[in-house]
């Protein structure tokens, strides 16, 4: 099934192709426009084509939306009228019979209708990606989640998803940690007990002081660091002991939240460093600058208006996060054939990544005619205050704690709501539902939005809530259980026919899901999803107040929409990463 507006796109071109033979290809693709109405007044949809081309043709865009009609090939099965608005909008009517089919075929088709790429394309998306030895945060929320949600959608939508994290595993901060460790925890070298996390970070926290402090020890480290680098032997075995602590903690979190994801780290492409250095030095980027070996991409200037350094080789001959992200985009593009690269970071780094892509296109690694590369920033996750979240006492909130305390919360919320039910049962709803609350209080604001964390707020059953939505495909549940049928019996013997408004504007509103999701995948806002999955929602409960479903004469078909419902919706939570519950 193709989405509703490919359909009207295909017959408005054709339109505007023979009502104005003289237009080029590229004048009339630049002139159409179909959009989805906005009031019912007028119509499902609206091309906008008329305006656009009053430049060019010189005439009135009336005129030319009159002309434009006379070529539609008017099929009763698909339109049932169009008319001319205000300066030239052409409304566009459908036909209840042709929604009525279309969602019918939504219902039995196979992935609710929704297209999929017809050729195998690679999305490799870079997401969540902490530091090994540090405990993720509040700060690492909203990259793992929203990371997460765009790899569903594209898993949906047929393409060869790849999900790395590429986390931060290599570099001056182990040679500093494991000098401290050698100098002050020697009983970690001679069989003593594998440390936790929270032990972890206290001595990096120590190191680092100790970094900034003593020259004599910074020294070391750096030495430590080439140690590493050439593989010798007992660095390796520490720096393996402090990843696989923090890879512990970190798969803990990513279990909680049902997160996939592939451990692709910093340390993966040192091998690849030296040869990207000689490589763009031998393409000509490269320029020295006090010593570091410097790319200078045009339109790049600090806050001063001095040239802006991309530093792929430090002074002391050592390499940072330039030259990783450089052989990173480098062996996505190259070597693992990827067609997208997706980075979701915070938007702190939207320059690091518009330089890297412009130094990876002079390069001739990047070609934006054949790879897509998008960085996705996101804003802040902010307190009650207003200010970046944080705990009482000051500190960073902890990713898990603030996990806990939101099933906590979700668990004092069905108590209340519901105190006979079985405690198992609660707690499982508990842990889907805070889960729940947290992911969609993230998706469903804009990412480049900072928002305010608020446990009540996301965990209210109004609005556009994650408890809402949860709880709308929970009662259209209890409608079939309660009619008794189940609708997939019904899928050979019954069609579906939309007749009243609010079954027709429920019926439109499921056949946009293609169009809400080509939308995200575009965009990669995924409030856009949450936006359609809310509305959604709401022209469910108009329906199911204006057309009674069990014993009406038309119970049958009600019911078959109500499963379309059900089904569009449980699909939407779980491209979101949410959990469908069964009751609440």
């Amino acid at each position: 099934m193709s989405g509703l507006i490919s359909i009207l796109d295909s017959k408005f071109l054709n339109a505007i192709q023979q009502a104005f033979p003289q237009l080029t290809i590229d004048e009339v693709d630049l002139a159409l426009e179909v959009t989805q109405s906005t009031q019912p007044q007028f119509g499902h949809y609206q091309c906008n084509s008329a305006m656009k081309l009053v430049k060019i043709l010189k005439e009135p865009p009336r005129q030319i939306a009159e002309k434009i009609i006379q070529h539609v090939k008017i099929d009763p099965q698909l339109i049932q009228k169009l008319e001319i608005a205000g300066a030239g909008f052409i409304n566009i009517f459908l036909s209840s019979n042709f929604l009525s089919e279309q969602v019918d075929h939504l219902l039995k088709s196979q992935h609710l209708g929704i297209h999929r790429i017809s050729s195998p394309k690679k999305v490799i998306i870079d997401f969540s990606s902490p530091n090994v030895a540090k405990e993720m945060h509040v700060g690492h929320l909203r990259s793992t989640i929203i990371g997460d949600c765009l790899a569903n959608l594209f898993e949906f939508l047929g393409y060869e998803v790849v999900r790395y994290n590429h986390i931060g595993d290599w570099g001056t901060a182990f040679g500093m940690l494991i000098t401290y460790l050698k100098e002050e925890e020697p009983d970690i070298f001679n069989g003593g007990k594998e440390p936790n996390l929270s032990q972890l970070m206290n001595w990096y926290k120590l190191s680092k002081k100790k970094f900034d402090e003593d020259p004599s020890f910074k020294q070391r480290s750096q030495l430590e660091v080439v140690q590493l680098q050439s593989g010798n032997p007992q660095a390796t075995q520490t720096w393996k002991m402090i990843c696989e602590v923090s890879r512990k903690a970190y798969q803990e979190i990513y279990d909680l939240l049902k997160i996939k994801i592939i451990e692709r780290g910093e340390s993966f492409y040192n091998s690849f460093l030296p040869t990207i250095v000689d490589e763009l030095e031998k393409k000509g980027l490269v320029q020295i600058s006090d010593g570091a070996k410097c790319i200078f991409l045009e339109g790049f200037q600090n806050r001063d208006g001095e040239p802006l350094p991309l530093m792929i080789q430090k002074s002391d001959g050592g390499y940072n996060y330039d030259t990783t992200d450089m052989a990173a985009i480098y062996h996505r593009i190259c070597l693992e054939k990827g067609d997208r690269l997706i980075y979701v970071t915070d938007s702190g780094q939207s320059t690091h990544f518009q330089m890297i892509f412009k130094a990876a296109e002079k390069a001739g690694y990047l070609d934006p005619q054949k790879v897509r590369v998008d960085h996705v920033p996101f804003g802040l996750v902010l307190g009650q205050d207003g200010k970046k979240f944080r705990t009482r006492s000051g500190e960073t909130e902890k990713l898990m704690d603030l996990i806990q305390t939101a099933i906590q919360k979700a668990d004092d919320v069905i108590l209340q709501r519901n105190p006979s039910m079985e405690e198992v049962e609660r707690k499982k709803l508990a842990k889907a539902l805070g889960i729940g609350a947290i992911k969609y209080a993230d998706l469903s604001n804009h990412r480049l939005s900072d928002y305010v964390f608020s446990y009540e707020k996301m965990l209210r059953f109004d609005g556009n809530t994650a408890a809402f939505l949860m709880y709308s495909y929970v009662r259209i549940e209890g409608i079939k259980r309660k009619v008794g049928v189940d609708p997939v019996s019904l899928l050979n013997s019954t069609k579906i026919h939309l007749e009243h408004p609010s079954e027709i504007d429920l019926g439109l509103h499921l056949l946009r899901f293609q169009e809400a999701l080509e939308l995200v995948a575009d965009e990669l806002l995924p409030n856009r999803l949450c936006d359609y999955l809310y509305v959604l929602s709401e022209k469910f409960n108009a329906f199911f107040r204006d057309c009674r479903v069990e014993g009406s004469p038309q119970q049958n078909e009600r019911l078959l929409l109500c499963e379309a419902t059900s089904k569009v919706l449980k699909q939407g939570l779980n491209i979101l990463g949410l959990e469908s519950v069964e009751q609440m």
